[in-house]
């Protein structure tokens, strides 16, 4: 088949490889339009973009998808599909009629579970055992086309919203090209979605990356890991942001001995020389690598000797 690849993040690229390589012909990538990055503020092509020219494919980088001239060149490519990996882009009316089998979607959960921009995130956060990825057609609605493929993919119990993307973002690239082969044979039937287990995946927001030590410590856990590496959990320690990277749930009798009657309250910080622990609403947890505003991160108990952590200071209040 001809196809027409649509994708924009590191995440999208081993599919975009996957198809290159396979038997179908990829005649045109789409891709966002280059934007600022990094504290220069620079221009910065998408990740699919670098490796699409270094492949030697045309690259197209409407601002638009409704523009007539994307339309135009789209028409003129005559797609037979059009396998979509994290694009970013809403697809119009306009451009779903154009390839025969559709605008086919690599979609990183198990629909109709975390439809929306950040289901892996959402997933760890949620305490999911079990996640996968999905191939569906792609309609008006947000993620609720008809299923084409589905792998699974076990949660591991330290995983990062980065280690399991990178792991479905790999897997997922075969069934993208499984689900082309399928078209191109005529052997898949589209499954349209079940009514239940329904659940969003909205865009995380810095915001919501903020750690609330009230929650359990399970909670904070995998808030953490869901926010690990992008926005990256935080809190605030003497009304500056404190970075936070994966922490370890621990129990009471982890504490220095003087302490393990008096467990921390949510917030507070407990320093010794190997390790600093934060109350929760439960167990505390230790905390991993740290990165106060303007430095770089180091290790929980360097970052609390250079600051001079004293008794009974806590994290999260500002």
């Amino acid at each position: 088949m001809r196809v027409v690849f649509a994708g924009t993040p590191d995440a999208a690229v081993p599919a975009l490889e996957a198809v290159a390589a396979s038997r179908h012909e990829l005649v045109a990538v789409v891709t966002r339009p280059d934007a600022p990055a990094g504290r220069g503020r620079r221009l910065e092509a998408s990740p699919v973009r670098r490796r699409a020219e270094q492949l030697g494919v045309e690259v197209l980088t409407p601002a638009r998808v409704r523009d007539e001239d994307f339309l135009e060149r789209l028409r003129a490519l005559a797609p037979d599909a059009c396998p979509v990996v994290a694009y970013g882009n809403l697809i119009p009316p306009t451009a779903l009629d154009i390839p025969t089998h559709g605008w086919v979607n690599l979609h990183f959960s198990l629909l109709p579970a975390w439809r929306g921009a950040a289901p892996v995130q959402h997933a760890l956060m949620a305490g999911d055992e079990m996640t996968g990825a999905s191939t569906f057609v792609i309609e008006r609605g947000l993620d609720t086309g008809p299923v084409l493929g589905v792998m699974t993919e076990a949660v591991r119990p330290r995983d990062t919203a980065g280690d399991l993307l990178g792991r479905l973002a790999r897997a997922g690239a075969g069934l993208l090209v499984a689900t082309l082969d399928g078209l191109e044979a005529g052997e898949l039937v589209p499954v349209p979605q079940p009514a239940e287990g329904v659940s969003l995946a909205p865009k995380i927001e810095v915001d919501d990356a903020r750690v609330d030590w009230a929650l359990p410590a399970l909670a904070v856990d995998r808030r953490v890991r869901g926010c690990t590496p992008a926005p990256g959990a935080w809190t605030t320690f003497r009304g500056e942001r404190l970075k936070l990277e994966p922490v370890e749930v621990t129990m009471a009798t982890d504490l220095p001995p003087d302490l393990q009657q008096a467990r921390p309250r949510p917030g507070e910080l407990v320093a010794t020389k190997r390790a600093v622990f934060v109350g929760t609403g439960t167990d505390p947890v230790r905390l991993g690598v740290v990165q106060a505003h303007g430095k770089k991160p180091m290790p929980a108990p360097d970052w609390a000797r250079g600051v001079r952590v004293t008794t009974g200071e806590r994290v999260g209040d500002e």
